[in-house]
């Protein structure tokens, strides 16, 4: 689709959207034509038209919730909270990459590589989060807990010193960040738990899929760092007193 809107130069998401339209138009168009051309459906029209109120109730109730999607549709196209190609979110269950929009819903490829056909009426209802819509660039937080015995400096290097030489970690700093000596990763520690103190690391990363690809990978390699060192991955514990 987005390969075929290219060689005719046009935008991805509005040639989807006309494309799967453009039945329902053309049938739509022809069956007024139809009905205007033959004289013997004069007296169906006349029925039509006089008894309009009650068959556009019948209809409108009847057909509330496609209508619902076909303006949705329309939304989409017009507000574009998200294009042909986007990784979107929608609301907390449904994630993947926008390959169709119709006038119905929308068909987005989940990272199994199956397609959710969600309705247009139902997207209006969700809160949706656009990876894509501006800035394909990803903050990715990766997260460690260790032992409150454990040094915390140590282990705070060790995150920087792997997320920094991952070849798919993202150098966001500004000009001026990188005179000042800002590190490339910003590592910190940002609560004490009851088993443990987290830390986060704050990494950069070009998009969704290569964001995924780095905590994957840091996180085998940075627990494989902190056995080598003696940093503990704590377990929950219990301290139990019998009253006798």
């Amino acid at each position: 689709m987005t390969k075929f809107a290219k060689k005719v130069s046009a935008d991805a998401t509005s040639f989807s959207f006309l494309k799967n339209s453009a039945g329902f138009i053309i049938f739509t168009a022809v069956a007024i034509y139809v009905i205007q051309q033959i004289p013997g459906l004069n007296n169906i029209k006349t029925a039509l038209f006089a008894s309009a109120g009650i068959f556009a109730a019948i209809i409108g109730f009847a057909a509330q919730k496609a209508f619902a999607n076909i303006i949705g549709g329309i939304f989409i196209l017009i507000f574009r909270p998200f294009r042909v190609g986007d990784v979107i979110y929608i609301g907390v269950q449904y994630k993947g990459i926008v390959e169709e929009i119709t006038l119905r819903h929308i068909i987005i490829r989940d990272y199994e590589n199956r397609r959710i056909i969600i309705p247009n009426g139902i997207i209006s209802d969700e809160t949706i989060v656009n990876s894509s819509i501006s800035d394909a660039k990803i903050k990715k937080h990766i997260e460690f807990n260790i032992d409150f015995n454990s040094d915390i400096d140590k282990a705070i290097s060790i995150i920087r010193e792997e997320a920094e030489k991952h070849p798919l970690t993202l150098d966001n700093r500004s000009d001026e960040q990188i005179e000042k000596g800002s590190p490339k990763v910003l590592v910190r520690a940002i609560a004490i738990l009851e088993f443990s103190v987290k830390i986060r690391a704050y990494v950069w990363a070009q998009n969704n899929d290569d964001a995924f690809i780095i905590s994957c990978d840091l996180i085998q390699i940075i627990m494989s760092r902190f056995k080598e060192e003696d940093i503990v991955i704590p377990y929950p514990y219990r301290n139990v007193v019998i009253n006798k």
